[in-house]
């Protein structure tokens, strides 16, 4: 667990005209390890991207403590973003979680 990361929610904040704007809080700093996998080539939305799955391991939380990740949060490393699309325990014993994750970026 050497690679630090910040867990970011999505959060509603009005845009003053009656609808809303998506911003990102940060929850915390978490150490994980990642795990690249395969990728491919999508169609963003100004053209070709390159998308990679990634599996990221980080220290197992309890189902509603906010240093459990969850799918529709992400990862910030820097300027790279992961948005998480699952996650799972690792083990039985619930220590680790594994992250299901994606990191988009233009080709």
């Amino acid at each position: 667990m050497s690679v630090p990361l910040l867990l970011e929610a999505p959060r509603r904040v009005g845009d003053g005209l009656g609808g809303y704007v998506v911003r990102w809080a940060v929850l915390g700093r978490i150490f994980a390890t990642m795990q690249g996998g395969s990728g491919r080539i999508g169609q963003g939305e100004v053209g070709p991207e390159s998308v990679v799955g990634w599996k990221i391991t980080v220290r197992g939380a309890p189902e509603g403590d906010p240093r459990r990740p969850a799918p529709g949060q992400r990862f910030r490393m820097g300027a790279r973003l992961f948005p998480i699309d699952a996650v799972a325990e690792a083990d039985p014993s619930g220590r680790w979680l594994v992250c299901t994750a994606r990191e988009e970026r233009q080709a």
